[in-house]
């Protein structure tokens, strides 16, 4: 069953966000993880008013090969980075434990969300960061899908009994039914 990860890590913490973190007044979402061989290239959509500092950046620093720009529209574009030598840092990791970066954006700092297969890889990516020395706050990690699909059957795979999966489940459904209720209220509808 996947569960997913959402975490903070500083622009310092892996390579991309050190490339991306020298341009002021610009914000970045990662679009994609493309891996190819052995490397792993980004896209990033970039947006702001200075697209040409940031290509600046891109040429002055000693890891990155080339940044192409794929599209540019208005103060937005998206861009493939392409690297002179493998990051061996969190792109990696999440690369070598199957993870699928559901979004990653970031300015100051980024903001992460990933999912891996099961809790083990989840795990085994921790660890690896940690391994690596790469800081990041872990926000949450959560896994719903299955609930849906197996109920209480999904207890003992979370190592909980029963009666403790079904309060959690009555309380998410009732965060979520709240939630519908008060977005219905707000345009009018009772």
């Amino acid at each position: 069953m996947s569960v997913a990860l959402e975490f903070v890590i500083a622009p310092e913490g892996f390579q991309l966000g050190q490339v991306l973190s020298g341009v002021p007044d610009m914000t970045f979402e990662l679009e994609r993880v493309v891996p190819t061989g052995q490397a792993v290239m980004p896209l990033v959509r970039a947006t702001g008013d200075d697209h040409a500092a940031l290509r600046r950046r891109a040429r002055e620093d000693p890891t990155v090969e080339s940044m192409v720009a794929l599209e540019r529209i208005d103060d937005r574009g998206l861009y493939r980075v392409e690297w002179a030598e493998p990051p061996a840092d969190l792109t990696e990791a999440i690369a070598a434990f199957d993870g699928s970066v559901l979004e990653a954006r970031g300015d100051d700092d980024w903001q992460f969300r990933v999912r891996f297969e099961d809790h083990d890889s989840l795990s085994a990516f921790y660890d690896d960061v940690l391994d690596r020395g790469i800081d990041l706050r872990v926000d949450r990690t959560y896994t719903l899908s299955g609930a849906t699909g197996n109920g209480h059957h999904l207890a003992p795979e979370l190592g909980i009994t029963r009666q403790s999966l079904s309060d959690r489940i009555r309380r998410a459904n009732e965060k979520v039914l709240q939630a519908a209720l008060l977005s219905t209220d707000a345009v009018g509808y009772t």
